[in-house]
């Protein structure tokens, strides 16, 4: 592991819903810069781990810390999901949230709004830090469009895009928020193969060019195993393995509990 603190951490994380424990002493770290896959059956618990660390659900035991952007870490165990936003911390969902009857381009501004640096009297009489801040969103919302290839689509209502474009808009408005952790709950759902392709490109490429930490949920084994450096994997809310994409392929617990005859049509993804 490096030797620098993570970005992330948790410890002997849990939770339970009327006696049902979905958690139970979960415990990762995420480093700078890394793109980690979680995988497991459904039901395993991927996406409520995603709703503890994005504030939507607090913890039942257990511990959550995270490195701001000025290098202090905190304690966000109990912290609401527009202050982790706020923070640095943006995630996606696994059903897709986009205000469908906004535009293309609104549903990325909305975004941005977190960020905004003006006051109700810059607002109301127009002020130039208002301008200022409105030239800004507008491209910086080009940009993102741009970088998803739908520029085009702008003026569109988001409900009326293709699936795979749904997609794109809603990893795109998690960047607005300029963060440090982005989360990714099944990017690929319900894309063909030339879109997962596609996306795995697009994921490699954005985790550089602004210098992210991806923690990701996908059940498309090729694109985890291709893209991804280290996989954590859960199985009835206890992780049962963790490692490299080989580790994880070759691991019986994991082809047991997950990957079965999958092992073999990805040994060399």
């Amino acid at each position: 592991m490096p030797a620098h603190k993570p970005i992330l951490a948790t410890e002997n994380l849990s939770i339970v819903f009327g006696g049902l424990r979905a958690v139970s002493d979960f415990s990762c770290e995420l480093y700078r810069g890394e793109l980690v896959g979680l995988i497991g059956p459904n039901g395993a618990g991927k996406t409520t781990v995603f709703n503890m660390l994005s504030g939507i659900y607090s913890p039942s035991g257990g511990s959550i810390s995270y490195m701001d952007r000025n290098g202090k870490i905190r304690e966000t165990g109990s912290l609401r999901p527009a202050v982790l936003n706020r923070m640095g911390i943006s995630r996606t969902f696994q059903n897709i949230r986009l205000f469908g009857s906004l535009t293309v381009e609104d549903n990325v501004r909305v975004a941005l709004h977190s960020g905004r640096a003006e006051n109700p009297f810059d607002v109301l009489f127009r002020l130039p830090r208002f301008r200022m801040d409105e030239q800004r969103m507008r491209v910086k919302t080009a940009e993102l469009l741009s970088l998803f290839k739908i520029e085009g689509k702008r003026d569109e209502l988001a409900r009326n895009l293709p699936y795979g474009e749904q997609r794109k808009l809603e990893i795109a408005r998690a960047l607005a928020s300029d963060p440090c952790l982005l989360l990714l709950d099944e990017p690929a759902a319900g894309m063909n193969p030339q879109e997962t392709e596609d996306l795995m490109k697009l994921i490699s490429f954005i985790r550089k060019e602004f210098h992210l930490t991806i923690l990701l949920i996908e059940h498309d084994m090729r694109l985890v195993m291709g893209i991804c450096e280290r996989i954590m994997v859960l199985d009835y809310g206890r992780t049962i393995a963790e490692g490299t994409p080989g580790d994880i392929r070759r691991n019986p617990a994991v082809i047991k509990a997950y990957l079965g005859d999958d092992a073999a049509g990805v040994s060399n993804g």
